[in-house]
Parts: structure tokens; sequence; C-alpha cells
């Protein structure tokens, strides 16, 4: 897969819905040529303990974020029709779906791949599959786990090396 963009959520909380922060990286004839990271103001608003506990955003870091049509409105321009990647593509494309139904908003029908399926065969007999195992089995050092940038960042380098 040459062209694609690699994409990641964080939530606030147990809702699909409570999208606190997305990050993409753009890959178009297997070359990075963009990316983009926001925060955005969760829905509903309110932090989990055990989710602040995985990636550190509190609502201080999101209250004066952008809800998430504005967020999209930046993203979708990037897309340019090809296919969405993630690892673990059912959590992030939930998300996706959740906060369009959340919003009103019509969604697209946007083709993912998951890189954890992928990976699930490409590695057969790694300890585990999750995204900073099969990055560093790709050869990429996935220091910042569960930023959505650094994530989707992992996800694209995966991507790269095995779909």
């Amino acid at each position: 897969m040459k062209n694609f963009t690699a994409i990641d959520f964080e939530t606030a909380n147990y809702s699909r819905t409570s999208v606190c922060s997305v990050g993409i990286v753009v890959v178009r004839a297997g070359v990075f040529t963009d990316q983009f990271y926001s925060l955005i103001q969760p829905e509903p608003n309110f932090y989990a303990y055990n989710c602040t506990k995985v990636h550190g955003l509190t609502c201080e870091d999101t209250d004066d974020a952008p809800v998430f049509p504005h967020v999209w409105q930046q993203i979708a321009p990037l897309l340019e029709g090809y296919p969405l990647v993630a690892h673990n593509k059912s959590f992030d494309e939930g998300c996706l779906k959740a906060v369009f139904r959340c919003y009103g908003m019509d969604y697209p029908d946007y083709r993912f791949f998951c890189t954890l399926q992928a990976a699930r065969k490409a590695f057969p007999h790694a300890p585990n599959h999750q995204l900073h195992t099969i990055a560093a089995l790709c050869g990429f050092d996935l220091t910042r786990h569960h930023h959505a940038l650094a994530d989707a960042e992992a996800c694209a380098h995966i991507a790269c090396a095995i779909l």
C-alpha cells in the first residue's frame, strides 16, 4: 500500500464519541507527505481516570479545544479519497463513525485497513501485537505511545512495512 492516511484517536472516557485528540499521517507514493494533530473538546466532556492515565490528557487540556466538526474540516481535505489505516481499526473506525453520528454529520463511508490484523499474520510469533511492539519489529521507535500523532506515525510505518 503506497497511498493512505494513518489515523489515531484518543478518547476522554469510555464513549467512542469522546475523542479528545486525533493524529494523522498522510502517505503518498510511499512518502510521508503531511501530518496533523489536534486536541478536541470531547463529547461527553469528562475524563475517565483510566483514560487520562493512558494518554495524560485532562479537561484542562481540551476545555478550550475545538469541537470535532471544526477539526474534521481541516482533516477531510488531506484524505483525498485514499483509505484510512489504523492499528486496531475497530476502535478508530468506531470512534470516527460514532462522532460523526454524534454531531449529525454525513459519514463518507471511509475505507479502513487494520495494521493489527495484518501484524497478526506478518508476525505470528511476536510476544504481542500491540502498537509499540509491532512498530519496533518494523524498525520504528515509538517513544510517545498514546500521543495520537506519534501513534499515527507508528501505524504509518507499520503499514508501509507490511500492508
